[in-house]
């Protein structure tokens, strides 16, 4: 599977499994939130470990910057708050450092 469509895929499952729990603790959601949070939260690191790398380390730096996008898509579409340009400027450069960490030679 491409590791694009994975980063995507567990950063969608991390996201929703955190924000499940930050419905019930903070916004006061009911306790079954928690449910489909966990399994949100297990096929996260499930995708995981579908990506192409030597080092389960690597995989994760690589994956945070992707993360870091895809939470701003979510406080954007979800929340409904505008990330500003510092956020975008940040963003940006975590995507530089995942591509960095991804693709950099190895020797």
């Amino acid at each position: 599977m491409n590791t694009a469509i994975i980063y995507v895929g567990a950063a969608i499952a991390e996201i929703a499994g955190c924000f499940a729990f930050w419905g019930w603790l903070r916004l006061g959601k009911p306790v079954w939130w928690l449910a489909p949070g966990l399994l949100s939260l297990a096929l996260f690191a499930y995708l995981l470990t579908l990506v192409e790398s030597e080092a389960a380390g690597r995989a994760y730096a690589a994956y945070g910057g992707i993360y870091i996008v895809a939470s701003l898509a979510w406080l954007w579409s979800v929340e409904g708050v505008r990330p500003d340009r510092w956020d975008v400027s940040g963003a940006c450069v975590c995507l530089a450092g995942a591509a960095i960490i991804l693709w950099g030679p190895r020797g």
